[in-house]
């Protein structure tokens, strides 16, 4: 992957918001999508455990005209398959999803490809295999994920953060009041679900979101 390319993805990563039917107060992905976008959001990944793959298809082709209109970067949670049907810009994959090296076999760059990580050693393998970006958590508890695992706190990230070749989107307990310890802790960005898919008032809760993570992209020189 190009520096320029790197440098690019970056700033896709500043806010990405999960989509989520149970965390949403009853909102359609799309609405969530929406006011997240209007808020400032700079990637939707669109989540559901549950959904069959005839709406998941529907769901990411609705929100895929939204997040180009937005200049923002679609990503679906865990299906390539549906990604790539619905148009999006990429896909995020976990430990238990498709591998990353097949996944990128089957759908080149420029499509983004994001992997779960939770150490260095994660991280790096997942550049090696084509990854672009590390979704690295969770950084602090969180009730959004069941098997999320022992939080790896803000030293945890900065561990991976130092050492990993791909950009690095924090991930996990992250609201506005904790997102700048991400960002000086080495994350590029941050991603949320209940903090934003899950506030009373969507749209002001990713510009605050938005907000802490430009000012602390700022303080530490980044873009």
């Amino acid at each position: 992957m190009t520096t320029s390319r790197t440098d690019a993805l970056r700033q896709t990563l500043r806010l990405m918001v999960l989509t989520d039917r149970t965390a949403g107060r009853g909102r359609t992905h799309e609405e969530q999508a929406r006011l997240a976008l209007r808020g400032g959001a700079t990637a939707v990944q669109l989540r559901d455990k549950q959904a069959d793959d005839a709406d998941l298809v529907a769901w990411a082709a609705a929100l895929s005209p939204a997040a180009a209109r937005a200049g923002a970067l679609l990503l679906v949670n865990d299906r390539l398959d549906v990604a790539r049907l619905a148009g999006a810009g990429g896909c995020h994959l976990g430990p238990e999803d498709l591998p990353v090296a097949e996944a990128r076999r089957l759908w080149p760059r420029p499509a983004v490809l994001g992997f779960s990580a939770g150490t260095p050693g994660e991280a790096r393998a997942a550049a090696e295999a084509g990854a672009d970006y590390v979704g690295v958590g969770p950084v602090f508890a969180t009730g959004s994920k069941a098997d999320a695992g022992k939080p790896l706190g803000l030293q945890g990230l900065a561990q991976v953060a130092a050492t990993s070749p791909l950009p690095v989107v924090a991930i996990g307990g992250i609201d506005a009041a904790r997102a700048g310890a991400c960002i000086r802790a080495g994350a590029c960005g941050v991603a949320v679900l209940s903090a934003v898919a899950g506030a009373a008032s969507v749209a002001p809760a990713a510009r605050a979101l938005r907000r802490a993570v430009d000012a602390a992209l700022a303080g530490a020189g980044g873009p």
